[in-house]
């Protein structure tokens, strides 16, 4: 996720320079040489070395994905990357269940292995499939000084909010907060040449849209945190047993992604992204009646699969909304800023909510301390899916409505 991150900010100027089709098969041709290189790691520090560069090849492969989808869907983006959703939801109900086999069955090096047929298939299929773009590209100049400062920020940031429980960690986290604010005071003033256009944030649908996907993407991940911590912390669950009670979570999203396109169509942006945020709050408020009575899988289970129907209808209509706002030659830099902001929210509502959760628990002479401390970090999580649906309710009503900004 680290190494991901730290290559992020280049895609945008990437597809500018080389295009989006060369720079899909160089990242691809490069993560699945690192795939093979991982299988035959002689030691731990090698494994560690070529998991890093395996990171860094891949990490451009789902904002390059979204992008194209943008490029070649155009306002139908809702209904295409809802149906291209479907295996990445599936990749956690999946991946368990291959990799135990592998583990039981083979080395441990097939795990990475197994990757290069999958990589040779998909490599034919993006030199037969997808089109030459080698005339969309420009020669902009790479600008050094703020990629210095947003990628080790960015790293930092998400490195140090996860390690708020040591000194060390606060400090890591100050320091990527510091770099990131030099990144915005420095880029304002590049125009065109900049690494993040920041201009594409003054557009209202653009903004807005940015805002919705930072609230919603960060109450996922921080709900993903709260909920298992609190079936095992707080509920005494082995965390086996947690799994399969997390499924209906699961189940909900892969219900709701593939219909995302037919029911923006139906009912507009505004209507499916705004009832998607309602009704993931809705769903989150029975949380607080388990943190203050204890489980009962009667209330847990229809919670959590209107919770999965609810996020799904959240993400796509408004990323579908910010793609619609700008222009063609725009994408690889929305793509760019989205994916910053995405990645930017989970930790930042994960951490708030984690500081809440540690704050009340060292809270003296609360009866059931575990228990309320999770209802008060349920509580906040339930504000920040308020504040979602607040933004969503600011969407355009639908994508016809959406006017490209200048």
């Amino acid at each position: 996720m680290l190494a991901l991150t730290l290559v992020l900010p280049l895609n945008g100027w990437l597809v500018d320079r080389i295009g989006a089709k060369a720079l899909y098969l160089w990242c691809f041709s490069a993560f699945t040489l690192c795939s093979a290189l991982c299988g035959v790691a002689w030691s731990a520090p090698s494994l560690i070395g070529f998991r890093v560069l395996q990171g860094v090849s891949g990490g451009l492969l789902a904002p390059m994905t979204q992008m194209m989808i943008a490029r070649a869907a155009g306002r139908h983006m809702a209904r295409v990357a809802g149906y291209m959703a479907l295996p990445v939801l599936l990749a956690p109900v999946l991946g368990p269940i291959i990799a135990g086999a592998i583990l039981q069955y083979a080395s441990w090096r097939w795990l990475f292995l197994v990757n290069l047929p999958i990589g040779g298939i998909a490599l034919v299929l993006v030199i037969l499939f997808l089109p030459n773009d080698q005339n969309e590209t420009t020669r902009r100049t790479l600008d050094w000084f703020s990629l210095a400062l947003l990628s080790p920020g960015l790293v930092m940031f998400l490195y140090g909010s996860g390690r708020l429980d040591h000194m060390a960690g606060r400090g890591i986290l100050a320091t990527g907060v510091a770099m990131m604010a030099a990144f915005l005071w420095t880029v304002r003033r590049k125009g065109d040449d900049a690494l993040i256009d920041l201009r594409l944030f003054k557009g209202k649908v653009f903004s807005t849209a940015a805002i919705t996907q930072f609230l919603s993407n960060g109450g996922m991940f921080a709900g993903q945190m709260l909920i298992p911590a609190f079936l095992i912390q707080a509920c005494g669950q082995a965390p086996g047993k947690m799994g399969w009670m997390l499924a209906p979570l699961g189940i909900g999203m892969m219900l709701t992604n593939p219909f995302m396109g037919a029911l923006t169509d139906r009912f507009g942006i505004r209507r499916v992204s705004a009832a998607g945020a309602l009704l993931t709050l809705v769903a989150t408020l029975p949380m607080l009646y388990l943190a203050a009575n204890g489980l009962n899988l009667l209330v847990l289970l229809p919670a959590l699969l209107l919770r999965g129907l609810g996020m799904s209808g959240v993400g796509l209509p408004s990323l579908s909304a910010a793609y619609a706002s700008v222009r063609r030659e725009q994408l690889p830099m929305a793509t760019t800023s989205l994916n910053i902001v995405q990645r930017l929210g989970g930790p930042t509502m994960t951490t708030l909510c984690a500081t809440f959760l540690a704050w009340k628990l060292k809270s003296p002479g609360v009866s059931h301390a575990v228990s309320s401390a999770y209802g008060w970090a349920f509580l906040v999580l339930c504000g920040i899916h308020a504040l979602a649906f607040i933004s969503a309710v600011q969407l355009p009503r639908r994508l016809d409505d959406v006017s490209i900004r200048d």
